[in-house]
Protein backbone atom coordinates (compact mmCIF):
# COMPACT_ATOMS: atom_id res chain seq x y z
CA UNK A 1 0.00 0.00 0.00
CA UNK A 2 1.13 3.06 -0.93
CA UNK A 3 2.55 5.00 1.86
CA UNK A 4 2.29 8.55 0.71
CA UNK A 5 1.92 10.76 -2.58
CA UNK A 6 4.91 12.94 -2.60
CA UNK A 7 4.26 14.94 -5.44
CA UNK A 8 0.72 16.05 -3.66
CA UNK A 9 2.59 16.12 -0.33
CA UNK A 10 5.57 18.34 -1.60
CA UNK A 11 4.88 19.14 -4.73
CA UNK A 12 7.81 22.33 -5.50
CA UNK A 13 10.25 19.04 -4.41
CA UNK A 14 8.79 16.77 -6.90
CA UNK A 15 8.69 19.73 -9.78
CA UNK A 16 12.51 20.37 -8.69
CA UNK A 17 13.22 16.73 -9.59
CA UNK A 18 10.76 16.58 -12.69
CA UNK A 19 12.99 19.68 -13.93
CA UNK A 20 15.80 17.09 -13.78
CA UNK A 21 13.95 14.65 -15.50
CA UNK A 22 12.77 17.20 -18.66
CA UNK A 23 16.10 18.33 -18.74
CA UNK A 24 17.92 14.68 -19.52
CA UNK A 25 14.84 13.55 -21.76
CA UNK A 26 16.01 16.90 -23.98
CA UNK A 27 19.65 15.99 -23.72
CA UNK A 28 20.15 11.81 -23.77
CA UNK A 29 19.23 10.28 -26.29
CA UNK A 30 16.25 8.34 -25.84
CA UNK A 31 16.95 4.45 -26.60
CA UNK A 32 20.09 4.77 -24.02
CA UNK A 33 17.82 7.31 -21.63
CA UNK A 34 15.39 4.20 -21.47
CA UNK A 35 18.22 1.61 -21.05
CA UNK A 36 19.45 3.70 -18.25
CA UNK A 37 16.65 4.07 -15.85
CA UNK A 38 15.24 0.44 -16.52
CA UNK A 39 18.88 -0.78 -15.28
CA UNK A 40 18.73 1.18 -12.26
CA UNK A 41 15.21 0.69 -11.83
CA UNK A 42 16.22 -2.89 -11.58
CA UNK A 43 19.05 -2.58 -9.53
CA UNK A 44 17.34 -0.37 -7.31
CA UNK A 45 14.22 -2.56 -7.37
CA UNK A 46 11.48 -0.05 -7.89
CA UNK A 47 8.58 -1.91 -9.32
CA UNK A 48 7.04 0.92 -10.16
CA UNK A 49 9.68 2.60 -12.74
CA UNK A 50 10.97 -1.27 -13.98
CA UNK A 51 7.33 -1.71 -15.76
CA UNK A 52 7.14 2.20 -16.80
CA UNK A 53 10.00 2.26 -18.15
CA UNK A 54 9.44 -1.18 -20.08
CA UNK A 55 6.61 0.36 -20.86
CA UNK A 56 7.79 3.45 -22.52
CA UNK A 57 10.82 1.83 -24.37
CA UNK A 58 8.48 -0.60 -26.39
CA UNK A 59 5.91 2.20 -27.03
CA UNK A 60 8.96 3.83 -28.59
CA UNK A 61 9.58 0.75 -30.90
CA UNK A 62 12.68 -0.80 -27.84
CA UNK A 63 12.93 -4.85 -28.87
CA UNK A 64 11.19 -6.95 -25.79
CA UNK A 65 14.68 -9.15 -26.28
CA UNK A 66 16.85 -6.48 -25.76
CA UNK A 67 14.28 -4.87 -22.69
CA UNK A 68 14.73 -8.43 -21.25
CA UNK A 69 18.31 -8.87 -21.83
CA UNK A 70 19.19 -5.38 -20.02
CA UNK A 71 19.21 -7.23 -16.46
CA UNK A 72 22.44 -9.49 -18.31
CA UNK A 73 23.51 -6.78 -20.54
CA UNK A 74 27.39 -7.77 -20.14
CA UNK A 75 26.65 -11.31 -21.70
CA UNK A 76 24.05 -10.36 -24.50
CA UNK A 77 25.04 -9.40 -27.91
CA UNK A 78 22.14 -6.91 -28.44
CA UNK A 79 23.77 -3.49 -27.19
CA UNK A 80 26.42 -1.54 -29.21
CA UNK A 81 29.61 0.12 -26.91
CA UNK A 82 28.00 3.12 -26.18
CA UNK A 83 25.14 1.44 -24.55
CA UNK A 84 27.41 -0.63 -23.11
CA UNK A 85 29.30 1.60 -21.46
CA UNK A 86 26.56 3.80 -20.48
CA UNK A 87 25.23 0.81 -18.42
CA UNK A 88 28.32 -0.15 -16.58
CA UNK A 89 28.23 4.14 -16.02
CA UNK A 90 25.15 3.59 -14.65
CA UNK A 91 25.73 0.17 -12.53
CA UNK A 92 28.77 1.99 -10.70
CA UNK A 93 27.10 5.35 -10.18
CA UNK A 94 23.62 3.33 -8.37
CA UNK A 95 26.31 1.03 -6.35
CA UNK A 96 28.33 4.15 -5.52
CA UNK A 97 30.51 2.12 -2.88
CA UNK A 98 33.32 3.58 -0.79
CA UNK A 99 35.52 4.71 -3.86
CA UNK A 100 32.85 5.95 -6.22
CA UNK A 101 33.18 5.25 -9.91
CA UNK A 102 36.22 3.14 -10.89
CA UNK A 103 38.56 4.73 -13.31
CA UNK A 104 38.10 1.87 -15.98
CA UNK A 105 34.68 2.53 -16.67
CA UNK A 106 34.82 6.08 -16.36
CA UNK A 107 37.74 6.00 -19.26
CA UNK A 108 35.84 3.34 -21.28
CA UNK A 109 32.43 6.08 -21.57
CA UNK A 110 34.58 8.66 -21.58
CA UNK A 111 36.42 6.95 -24.78
CA UNK A 112 32.87 6.93 -26.60
CA UNK A 113 31.07 10.22 -25.19
CA UNK A 114 32.00 13.29 -25.48
CA UNK A 115 32.01 15.47 -22.17
CA UNK A 116 29.15 17.10 -22.49
CA UNK A 117 27.46 13.67 -23.28
CA UNK A 118 29.07 12.43 -20.30
CA UNK A 119 27.81 15.11 -17.78
CA UNK A 120 24.45 14.83 -19.25
CA UNK A 121 24.13 10.89 -18.69
CA UNK A 122 25.41 11.60 -15.23
CA UNK A 123 22.89 13.65 -14.87
CA UNK A 124 20.31 11.03 -16.39
CA UNK A 125 21.52 8.11 -14.17
CA UNK A 126 21.34 10.45 -10.94
CA UNK A 127 17.61 11.47 -11.43
CA UNK A 128 16.45 8.17 -12.19
CA UNK A 129 18.15 6.75 -8.78
CA UNK A 130 16.23 10.09 -7.24
CA UNK A 131 12.95 8.64 -9.00
CA UNK A 132 13.37 5.14 -7.66
CA UNK A 133 14.55 6.04 -3.82
CA UNK A 134 11.17 8.13 -3.60
CA UNK A 135 9.00 5.59 -5.32
CA UNK A 136 10.17 2.64 -3.48
CA UNK A 137 10.60 4.84 0.01
CA UNK A 138 6.43 5.88 -0.86
CA UNK A 139 5.93 2.73 -2.06
CA UNK A 140 4.36 3.94 -5.08
CA UNK A 141 1.74 1.64 -6.70
CA UNK A 142 1.87 0.25 -10.17
CA UNK A 143 -1.05 1.30 -12.54
CA UNK A 144 -3.73 -0.99 -12.44
CA UNK A 145 -3.44 -1.35 -16.49
CA UNK A 146 -0.79 -2.17 -18.44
Amino acid sequence: MQRINAAEVAPEAYHAVLGLEKYVRANVEHTVLELVKLRASMMNGCAFCVDMHSRDALAAGESSRRLFAVAAWREAPFFDERERTALALTEAVTRLGEHGVPDDVWDAAAAVWSEKELADLVMAIATINVWNRIAVTCRTELPPDA
